[in-house]
């Protein structure tokens, strides 16, 4: 029922969507005597936001075609590399190969497509070889695909970094950070020649006990079956995942909406008020925001479900309780990869702590090669996406790479510390 209620709303939105397209395209062609009065401006303004509040189910385009390297500006296209019906492996490939660090992107499986983390992408490509985990909508997964959890991300995880191949790095924006250091784990204890040179994990719930947000306090207010009874809803027969059970993302965006309602109402005030006065940059800015939040993909909802339990509510990995299809994760094993953990002074999502809390199960890479970062003054997007991002946290990020990549003959042998 809560799917289809959500369908039946979209259908009926769908005509006045429609109808404030055309009303922007007839005041657009009024002559600018018209067009420029204040009313007119109002009119297209909000005619404008209208179609923007529609949410979309399809990733949009990340659309990085040139990236600057060295004194050069070369071409850049998308190619697949592996996948399966739930995840691709994409490369971002550069015209002609320039020989770079290789790093495996981990976009977040939240509710948002793998294009949320395009800031991440575009900065890393000029000093970077890029892959990224670009997860597949769930309700155009067929059942007959199979089933797609918490254990499941952990061997994409591996998989993909066998197919970059040996010297990858990984760079865990938020979510997945988790899933990142298990399988660096289970990588470490079996010699895996792919495992990771660096691990970067960025504002992601290592140890949700730690300085608990909203998020956390959602999480462990109600038992596993009232998510299960309450958020979990079964896809319409319209879609090629039909029957498949799912978490919806319009549910987890209306969850991050609720989360900062005043935020938003401001934001879209702004935007009327910016459009109305024809500051054109600033407007784009917004909407371009709004596009990429608004752009929704759903979980399986056996992944959305196992994570809730296991990284939220029992904190498995934490508690060094986390099992991978039965066997133990030991983050001990990890011995040679290079840690760097990065948190938002300002994050409202994972709290200060959450990430860090990963260098006590990490403690016998050496103390040299683990670093931490806590970025003053932002939020959650801002640890990966905007102008600290590229200004103060990048570099961070770029120069813990560059370690990895010089690998430690010995334990007694290693690099200093990144300064603070």
């Amino acid at each position: 029922m809560l799917y289809s209620a959500y369908q039946a709303q979209e259908d009926l939105l769908a005509p006045w969507r429609k109808l404030a397209v055309a009303a922007g395209e007839a005041l657009r062609a009024l002559p600018p005597a018209l067009r420029d009065g204040p009313i007119a401006r109002a009119a297209l303004a909000g005619a404008e936001i209208a179609p923007l509040s529609a949410l979309r189910h399809t990733r949009r385009p990340f659309g990085i075609e040139t990236v600057r390297v060295g004194s050069r500006q070369l071409p850049v296209h998308e190619e697949a590399v592996t996948g399966t019906a739930f995840g691709t492996l994409l490369h971002f490939a550069k015209t002609p190969h320039v020989e770079q660090p290789r790093v495996l992107i981990l976009a977040p499986l939240s509710g948002h497509f793998a294009s949320l983390v395009r800031d991440t992408v575009r900065t890393m490509l000029a000093d970077h070889d890029v892959f990224i985990s670009d997860w597949h909508n769930a309700r155009d997964i067929p059942v007959g695909e199979g089933t797609f959890g918490f254990d499941d991300y952990v061997a994409h995880v591996m998989d993909f970094l066998r197919a970059i191949g040996p010297g990858g790095h990984v760079v865990a924006v938020c979510q997945p950070a988790a899933q990142a250091l298990a399988a660096t784990a289970l990588m470490a204890a079996a010699g895996d020649p792919c495992e990771p040179r660096s691990l970067t994990l960025m504002a992601g719930p290592i140890d949700a006990r730690v300085s608990p947000t909203a998020v956390n306090e959602v999480a462990t207010r109600y038992p596993l079956e009232w998510f299960a009874r309450n958020v979990i809803a079964t896809v319409p027969a319209r879609y090629a995942g039909r029957g498949r059970r799912v978490y919806p993302g319009f549910v987890q965006l209306s969850a991050f909406l609720g989360m900062n309602a005043e935020r938003h109402v401001a934001a879209f005030a702004h935007l009327f008020a910016d459009l109305v006065e024809e500051r054109g940059a600033k407007a784009a800015r917004t909407a371009e925001f709004y596009r990429e939040y608004f752009a929704v993909l759903d979980l399986t909802a056996e992944f959305y479900l196992e994570t809730v339990q296991r990284v939220f509510q029992e904190h498995h990995l934490a508690r060094g309780e986390l099992r991978w299809r039965g066997q133990l994760v030991d983050p001990l094993e990890i011995r040679r990869t290079t840690l760097l953990t990065v948190e938002g002074e300002r994050d409202d999502i994972t709290g200060i702590g959450q990430t860090a809390a990963a260098h006590e199960l990490c403690r016998r890479i050496p103390v040299a090669r683990r670093h931490h970062l806590l970025q003053p003054d932002v939020g959650h997007f801002g640890v990966f996406s905007g102008r600290q991002w590229e200004r103060d946290v990048y570099p961070v990020v770029r120069n813990t790479i560059g370690m990895g990549e010089i690998r430690p003959r010995s334990r007694r042998k290693a690099l200093q510390p990144l300064p603070s």
